[in-house]
């Protein structure tokens, strides 16, 4: 459609036909996501020409029209010259019915009464999530009019009757505290924006508390979230995690982090309406608990009314369980990022299992069973434990830390039980990483509860390989029926094929230093001698 006609119209009164025009082009390019760079001039222009249209007095039906285009060239972040001024944000904040300007402003205008008013303040906020988005220049102007102030303003309000509003509402507050980190801090000190979109999950999700920070259990019969509520409890999960990647301790703020503990455990226990809407809602709680203190994990299992299990001193491990499921379903989920969607629950687990007993050993049960199977190596199989021993040897360096960090916390950071569940050969790189190689423990404390061994795995250790962590066939000895001359021959050839890739710098042989780091051979080895020089004196 040819832009200057539009651009032509645009500077006349004639709103009928202005809206003609662009209901065309909105049904042309709904789904335009790439831009023609010949047209960029005019589509600057065709913003700013719609903001004048904005800013004069139109009908609503009008202004809808305008937003609606406005909000599809927003998607060209090249165009948003016009949009990303302080004139341009105060016109979509005002049709958006935000309180905006220098000073900001408790309170909030007058909310929409007629369907055709929601639908203009649903479209300027679309448009202004678009703007903030792709505009630097519009995030700062932003921040200096304080959209956050009016953003806040309206979820404490809770007046928004119209489900959109408030998931742009949302949305738009979760990318400005993403995206300007004076934004994120003004709303965690000065608007407590914590304790306000905690609030909005609790009226969201329907919350009804049975104790300080226990929720009370939905049952196995509860219907699942409804699609609009968790979509925006999605956009209040995120906003949250954002307000907790800095530190949030204030007067009460740890009281405050308990309760959204809480809430991120009655979510992991409710279900969706599909099961991968489910795992998208999971994810966002594993997200979000990663942020919080660690001691605020005991909320998790502490709970009073519900009761728990006796051999974990009456803690209730259901969503320790539903963290391992998720855990294990994302080790199984192909072709997926381990990175993004399997560190989190990994590094939650871990953190939880190093600062509370009951959690490791509930987990410990779940994922390190006593051992029986000792035939075949630890990393084949289809249990949660080869799973994990498998990821030990993964191609990204995160995940592989993750995995093997996780299984050592399992057994107390003693080498020698996790050489027992995964050999030395998977067990190496986190060995080496943490000076371990010679064995011993981790820095961390932990209970002295015994861990015990199985008949099989006693009667089969003494013929279990260190190095790959399971009894091996007999092999037969390939130098059995060699001459006394023949094995010096073959012992000298080795050498002096380790010695020539040496020399080409091919391979550099290595020895483990007596505080378990590594480092080259000739210097290991001098090590000893040095000591014992220095401590041989009179």
């Amino acid at each position: 459609m040819d832009l200057n006609s539009i651009l032509s119209q645009l500077e006349t009164n004639n709103e009928e036909e202005i809206r003609r025009l662009l209901h065309q082009y909105n049904g042309e390019n709904s789904r335009t996501f790439t831009f023609d760079p010949k047209e960029e001039d005019l589509r600057s222009r065709l913003c700013q020409g719609l903001l004048t249209v904005l800013g004069r007095q139109v009908g609503s039906c009008c202004q809808s029209t305008c937003l609606e285009t406005l909000r599809i060239l927003s998607r060209d972040k090249r165009v948003l010259g016009p949009v990303g001024t302080r004139e341009g944000m105060l016109v979509l904040a005002g049709l958006a019915r935000l309180q905006a300007g220098e000073e900001g402003g408790d309170s909030l205008q007058e909310d929409a009464q007629t369907e055709e008013e929601e639908k203009v303040v649903v479209e300027a906020l679309k448009c202004l999530c678009n703007v903030v988005f792709n505009s630097v220049a519009a995030q700062q102007v932003g921040a200096d009019v304080q959209l956050a102030r009016g953003l806040c303003a309206r979820l404490h309000a809770a007046r928004a009757r119209c489900h959109e509003v408030g998931l742009f509402s949302l949305r738009l507050l979760f990318l400005l505290s993403a995206l300007r980190p004076d934004v994120r801090g003004g709303l965690q000190r000065e608007l407590h924006a914590v304790g306000l979109l905690t609030e909005v999950l609790e009226r969201t999700l329907d919350l009804r508390w049975v104790g300080p920070y226990e929720v009370a259990h939905p049952g196995l019969q509860a219907l699942p979230i409804p699609a609009e509520d968790n979509e925006r409890a999605m956009e209040a999960l995120k906003a949250l995690f954002n307000l907790t990647l800095s530190d949030t301790s204030d007067e009460g703020g740890d009281h405050q982090l308990r309760l959204v503990t809480a809430i991120m455990r009655h979510l992991l226990m409710l279900k969706t309406q599909t099961e991968d809407k489910t795992e998208e809602a999971h994810s966002h709680a594993i997200n979000l608990l990663s942020n919080l203190p660690v001691s605020c994990l005991d909320v998790l299992i502490d709970l009073p009314v519900q009761g728990g299990q006796e051999e974990y001193s009456g803690k209730n491990m259901d969503a320790v369980q539903v963290l391992l499921d998720f855990m294990e379903k994302r080790i199984d989920k192909q072709g997926a990022n381990y990175k993004e969607g399997l560190t989190p629950v990994l590094s939650l687990l871990t953190e939880g299992s190093r600062y509370h007993r009951e959690i490791r050993r509930y987990i410990k049960t779940q994922v390190l069973p006593p051992l029986k199977e000792v035939k075949v190596r630890p990393e084949i199989g289809s249990t949660v434990r080869n799973k994990l021993v498998r990821l030990m040897t993964h191609v990204d360096m995160g995940v592989k830390q993750s995995a093997a960090e996780f299984l050592f916390v399992l057994c107390k950071e003693s080498v020698d039980h996790l050489l027992k569940y995964t050999g030395y050969g998977n067990a190496a790189g986190l060995l080496v990483a943490r000076g371990l190689l010679a064995g011993g423990r981790g820095e961390t404390l932990y209970s002295d509860d015994e861990d015990s061994d199985t008949e099989e795995y006693k009667s089969a250790k003494p013929f279990i390989n260190p190095i790959t962590g399971h009894v091996e066939e007999p092999m037969p000895n390939p130098i059995e029926d060699m001459t006394e001359e023949q094995k010096e021959y073959e012992a000298q050839k080795l050498v002096n094929m380790f010695d020539k890739l040496s020399r080409q710098q091919l391979i550099r042989p290595m020895g483990v230093r007596r505080d378990g780091t590594l480092a080259p051979l000739e210097e290991a080895l001098r090590q000893p001698t040095a000591d014992s020089c220095s401590s041989d004196s009179d």
